[in-house]
């Protein structure tokens, strides 16, 4: 449930209400806002009656959420969360786009592509260092060496860096480098992972499990939530159905369907969804239109010579077409590139 505050609610009254939270066994978490104050109750609602918070001071009125995520909910927030990274905003009425390689491979490779694709209007350079991979044999990437070299395209371009996490001991020398946090697909429920993201303050880019609902997703974001970190970005990316002809289809109304359950933002991977190139400004276009609030697309240089997902990977000519095409959409929705 959530407890919406009196906008003349002293500290001591906000106060109160959340000893009493405590007192009870719930966990409490505050949002201020610029007129109203809300407070979210977080534990099994059947244990306590609403009327316990109703009749404490200040208390304006206390909001049942029937849905299994709370703070997730569009119910405890109504206006769209807006996350601002360096300057960037996601969320609301932007559109952010993240663009680079699949995996570092290289200095000159990475920085190369970097300048690319902010020339194009991309404001987060995307880029594996640690890539979990189906066979043991393909790439895993350059682990703390790549790192370094997103840390060395980050301060030749401006660009903020958003990067996977795997496993729970690298968050530290992840979280030196990036400004956002990726979480793949394959770990949308470690839910281990997810306690320990929730306990740093980085950005966190949420990625669809590949069999997941989107009530699924929202549950994962959920733990994230209720570790105390408010920054969390979902994401997209395709889900496996019976069609072959693409690598995952790509479940394009999930994008209003979030919207309409959560406040939090949403980006699409079309990239990993078509998992051929061929199909991506397509998808892209189309993730625009529904209303994601941004984009995240694997860019080479050489794709045919790619040590990670060459096949699904545009040129950063075919980039630049690709942001001209969904720079129009975006203005027809509504919404803002930065």
């Amino acid at each position: 449930m959530i407890i919406v505050m009196r906008s003349d609610a002293t500290e001591s009254q906000v106060k109160n209400v959340i000893d009493t939270i405590d007192k009870l066994g719930f966990k409490s978490h505050l949002s201020k806002g610029e007129e109203t104050t809300i407070i979210g109750v977080i534990g099994d609602e059947r244990r306590v009656d609403a009327s316990h918070f109703q009749l404490l001071p200040a208390v304006e009125r206390v909001i049942p959420i029937l849905k299994p995520y709370k703070l997730a909910s569009r119910d405890f927030r109504k206006q769209d969360t807006v996350i601002r990274i360096n300057g960037t905003n996601i969320g609301g009425t932007f559109f952010c786009v993240m663009a680079g390689p699949c995996a570092v491979e290289s200095y000159e490779q990475t920085l190369s592509i970097a300048k690319k694709v902010k020339a194009a209007g991309a404001s987060v350079l995307r880029g594996g260092a640690f890539k979990p991979r189906t066979s043991p044999y393909s790439f895993q990437g350059l682990g703390k060496e790549g790192l370094q070299i997103l840390l060395s395209a980050k301060k030749e371009t401006g660009l903020s860096i958003v990067t996977e996490v795997m496993a729970e001991d690298d968050i530290p020398i992840v979280s030196e480098v990036a400004d956002i946090i990726q979480v793949g697909a394959r770990n949308m429920q470690n839910f281990s992972l997810l306690d320990k993201l929730g306990r740093q303050k980085k950005p966190v880019l949420l990625k669809r499990g590949m069999m997941s609902t989107v009530e699924e997703l929202l549950l994962s974001a959920e733990y994230i939530l209720t570790r105390g970190n408010s920054s969390v970005i979902l994401c997209e990316r395709g889900i496996r159905t019976f069609e072959r002809s693409t690598r995952n289809t790509l479940d394009i109304s999930a994008v209003p369907v979030v919207k309409r359950f959560s406040h939090l933002p949403i980006i699409i991977d079309p990239s990993h969804a078509a998992g051929m190139s061929e199909y991506v400004m397509s998808l892209a276009i189309a993730g625009a239109a529904v209303g994601a609030d941004g984009l995240i697309i694997e860019v080479h240089n050489q794709p045919e010579d790619a040590l990670c997902d060459g096949q699904q990977s545009i040129t950063p000519d075919r980039f630049a077409e690709l942001m001209r095409e969904v720079n129009g959409i975006v203005k027809i929705v509504g919404k803002n590139l930065n």
